[in-house]
């Protein structure tokens, strides 16, 4: 792919919502067209991941400007591999949204395209201030789709989680922009290129720069400033969770390994903080997911988990740190979103995601319990997923690193994140014994009820195994998850096709010099 067409990732989106907005007239097009723009997206990112396998760099400055003045665009391993999972999870969870309804309203179809942009732009930009337009241009869209997500169906818990949302993150906003000014200040530059190695050498740039990842480490979720997310996310409907899951939180963390890399150019002296805070966020989240009641509340807990181990890779800074830092980031924005499309599947069917509403689901769901169980088996960590791989190559970095404390946190946390998922599993999927006469006030079927498997009434008291004539999920509702969960099957079977390009991002993180000589040539 030339170069020159970077820029397409950014304008080629936002003109498509301007297209759709067009259309709203009719919702059937505005469909079609955006489910193409995103199929589109996926393609242009399987491409860039083609053209920088080998660890070229493409670089171009928009409009042809000079540097300094133009807005640099990059692209090299990181961030071709990030665009396309980016763009795969967007377009599974707008089919989910059509099929589930919020998809279908006229305004949907724009707000994800204007989010997609903003995400894109994030991912390529080559300076901060444009990261944070950029960032500011995925909120804006994201604030309306919390709003038109739950439109006519808002709860207290939506109107609360909304609010905390929108305000957090204009917080967030101001403070990485006060640490984009301070920078500016400093050193006199943005350009990400121009800051190389700037943090070494400068205490006030290490200071400004400092800043700018504690906002970002905000936005990921770290701990302590991460009870946010926890809040907000369940309280949406499913579609845009598992939206949001897989693109916000996942910017931020991918900005924080960019910055980290090329402005303090890996410095080993601050790496301790990281170590400190991402073993802190992976414990106080699993502890966390153990106390709620709720699919999504349980599963937003289980990402402020993973956060912490995904964000220990950039901690250890070294080369087989990040290569499985950047594997787990890629395999966890998938089996993230489909969990939580699994789990928004079931709300959609049966009106809520509450474990003590919802038993034995697994006769009736066979289909989203597959999903849901290769997906869980896989954040858990547990071969032949691509869960175990990650958290292999993670675990076995940080025994090279010498951090035997951090390996044994992971490891229990992985134990008591299999127990969690073992616990939505035996709540919602696990086939249960009950009175023949079944559960009285059980949502599922028409009737409220299920029937006994012999079809008698009391018999006795004898307890036997329920089934049910009801309707099952629609498999529109269901493909998402499933395609997802698929993914991360072939992701764990091969496993190595994908560890050679996160090596390869990797090497990028560790030698900046390609990504340097690529902006400023």
């Amino acid at each position: 792919m030339s170069d020159h067409l970077l820029p397409l990732l950014v304008a080629v989106p936002l003109l498509g919502a301007g297209v759709v907005l067009l259309l709203r007239a009719r919702p059937a097009r505005v469909v079609a067209v955006t489910l193409a723009l995103l199929v589109a997206d996926v393609a242009a990112g399987v491409a860039l991941v083609a053209a920088t396998r080998g660890g070229e760099v493409l670089a171009h400055q928009v409009g042809g400007w000079p540097g300094g003045i133009a807005i640099p665009v990059v692209v090299d391993a990181f961030a071709a591999l990030m665009l396309t999972v980016a763009g795969l999870l967007t377009l599974a969870c707008t089919a989910f949204a059509v099929a589930s309804g919020p998809g279908r309203l006229p305004l949907f179809g724009p707000l994800v395209l204007v989010l997609l942009a903003g995400v894109n732009g994030a991912l390529v930009t080559g300076d901060l201030f444009n990261l944070f337009v950029f960032v500011e241009v995925m909120l804006l869209p994201s604030y309306g789709l919390l709003v038109l997500a739950r439109r006519r169906r808002g709860t207290e818990r939506s109107v609360v989680g909304s609010r905390l949302y929108v305000a957090f993150n204009l917080f967030v906003s101001t403070v990485f922009l006060a640490g984009v000014a301070l920078v500016y200040g400093t050193a006199g530059t943005v350009n990400l290129a121009e800051l190389a190695g700037a943090a070494t050498e400068s205490p006030t740039v290490a200071a400004a720069a400092g800043l700018c990842l504690a906002a970002l480490s905000m936005k990921a979720a770290v701990v302590p400033v991460h009870g946010w997310l926890a809040r907000t996310y369940p309280s949406t409907s499913p579609a845009v969770t598992a939206l949001f899951s897989g693109l916000h939180t996942k910017v931020a963390i991918y900005a924080i390994y960019r910055v980290y890399a090329v402005v303090f150019d890996g410095d080993q002296r601050w790496l301790w903080i990281g170590l400190v805070l991402f073993t802190a966020t992976m414990v106080v989240g699993v502890l966390g997911a153990a106390g709620e009641g709720r699919m999504r509340a349980i599963l937003a807990f289980h990402m402020v988990s993973q956060i912490g181990y995904i964000l220990l890779g950039v901690a250890l800074f070294t080369h087989a740190g990040l290569t499985a830092g950047i594997f787990y980031l890629l395999h966890h924005m998938v089996v993230k979103a489909s969990l939580f499309l699994s789990a928004g599947a079931i709300e959609e069917r049966y009106g809520t995601d509450e474990l003590d509403d919802l038993a034995g689901r697994v006769r009736r769901e066979p289909v989203l319990a597959a999903a849901f169980g290769v997906a869980a088996l896989s954040l858990a960590g547990l071969p032949p997923f691509s869960g175990f791989v990650a958290k292999l190559t993670l675990v076995l970095a940080a025994v090279r690193a010498d951090q035997l404390v951090v390996v044994a946190l992971a490891l229990v946390v992985s134990l008591v994140t299999l127990l969690s998922m073992l616990k939505i599993w035996g709540k919602v999927f696990a086939p249960t014994l009950t009175g023949a006469a079944g559960r009285a006030d059980d949502p599922g079927g028409p009737d409220g009820g299920d029937l006994p498997a012999d079809g008698t009434g009391d018999g006795g008291g004898v307890a036997t195994l329920t089934t049910t004539r009801t309707r099952r999920t629609r498999a529109a509702l269901a493909a998402p998850a499933v395609a997802l969960a698929g993914v991360t099957v072939v992701l764990g079977l091969g496993a190595q096709g994908l560890l050679c390009l996160t090596s390869t991002a990797a090497d990028g993180l560790l030698d900046t010099s390609g990504y340097v000589e690529a902006v400023l040539p």
